[in-house]
């Protein structure tokens, strides 16, 4: 039999805390630059602000933040052409795990630009009007946004009242639109309509007559991120705004699905700060004579969080390599989104405790990341939603009607 590696091994490398199942080994050095691209960015940008641009409840400079995420490459980088940087899904992976790890509205702002809206022109639009929008948009030049979610219709796409009618050789387009990331400093909205022929897609220039997109305001979560209504009264369109490659909810439900990806991965960006924050707190925060990371409860934490957390790493990853080699399903899509999301609470909440009274402060990460992951386990499909997609997938009975 051969012989087993003793923990001496020089094949066998040390203990890393930061990486304890070693998946730094299944990325590539251009894996490695991407990510350490994107975490340098927003450790200079973003994380020195954050708390106080949460607390205030804005996100001062968008527009500039968009503009240098698209020299960075970070605006819809999984595409190809018309200016994108044609990264691969792991790549693109990394980069919303390291925004996240700064703040989810962070990781909204790229995932709206790049995952609906962009994703949705690119793969559903006229060549002209991929020329038209999708080099300003990787550029960060023009921020778009996507309008699905209707003020009585969440989890319910089909039963949109948004209606686009036409009226010669123009559409003209009526409706609201809810929960919109992006909403009022977008300069293309993509919004999806009820039509005689199906619910199609419609590229929308922000400055049309009769489109206004209101921020919404008190929200406690998010708080890091624009976050609008869109309101349409009679918006005339000419008829080349329809997106001419797709009808039904087959389109919007793919770009959604896209989006959701990238949501797996971010979510573990956000447990990650989380578990580092309550890592390195328990290591000099001292009770009884000794620091609380030498209790056996404060360890069981740790160890679980660690475990959740790299484990959900893992299966961003390999749903990434699914991506890249195009095999990768909807319904394992929902199994990471559902997973991910739900352990990444838990592993804030859990922070929080260890860090005590302090864990409410903004002075450490875990509360912001907490709350704002509350609305990251509702967009892009509801825990329950993600449930049902999953239960019709294994026993193939449908429950949603």
């Amino acid at each position: 039999m051969p012989a087993t590696p003793s923990s001496a091994s020089p094949s066998v490398p040390p203990f890393d805390p930061g990486d304890p199942l070693g998946i730094d080994d299944l990325l590539t050095d251009e894996d490695r630059a991407v990510r350490g691209t994107v975490r340098q960015w927003a450790a200079d940008r973003v994380l020195p602000q954050i708390a106080q641009w949460y607390e205030d409840g804005e996100l001062p400079g968008i527009r500039e933040l968009a503009r240098e995420l698209g020299s960075i490459g970070a605006l819809g980088m999984s595409l190809t052409g018309y200016g994108c940087a044609g990264a691969s899904a792991v790549q693109y992976g990394l980069a919303c795990l390291e925004l996240e790890a700064a703040d989810s509205g962070i990781r909204s702002l790229v995932s709206v630009q790049g995952s609906l809206a962009m994703y949705a022109i690119w793969r559903f639009g006229s060549e002209e009007q991929k020329q038209r929008w999708l080099p300003g948009m990787a550029a960060g030049e023009i921020i778009g946004c996507f309008g699905l979610t209707e003020p009585d219709h969440g989890s319910d796409p089909a039963g949109m009242r948004t209606y686009a009618k036409k009226d010669g050789g123009d559409w003209v387009l009526n409706g609201r639109k809810m929960w919109i990331t992006n909403g009022s400093v977008a300069g293309v909205a993509v919004v999806w309509a009820r039509t005689d022929d199906g619910i199609r897609g419609f590229a929308v220039p922000t400055d049309t007559p009769g489109f206004s997109a209101p921020e919404i305001r008190h929200k406690w979560s998010l708080r890091a991120s624009v976050t609008s209504e869109l309101v349409m009264d009679d918006v005339r369109l000419p008829a080349d705004a329809v997106l001419p490659e797709v009808t039904g909810l087959r389109g919007p439900l793919s770009c959604l699905s896209h989006a959701r990806y990238g949501i797996v991965w971010g979510s573990m960006g956000a447990a990650r700060s989380s578990f580092e924050a309550a890592l390195d707190y328990a290591k000099h925060r001292e009770q009884f004579g000794r620091p609380i990371g030498g209790f056996q409860l404060t360890q069981a934490k740790l160890a679980d969080m660690a475990v959740e957390l790299h484990k959900g790493i893992l299966l961003a990853h390999h749903l990434g390599l699914r991506m890249d080699a195009g095999r990768l399903r909807p319904e394992q899509v929902s199994f990471g989104k559902l997973n991910n999301v739900r352990e990444a609470i838990e592993i804030c909440r859990t922070a929080r405790t260890i860090l005590g009274a302090n864990g409410i402060s903004l002075e450490y990460p875990v509360m912001r990341h907490a709350t704002n992951l509350e609305s990251v386990l509702t967009y892009e499909g509801t825990v329950e939603m993600h449930q049902l997609v999953l239960g019709k997938a294994l026993t193939g009975l449908d429950a949603f009607r």
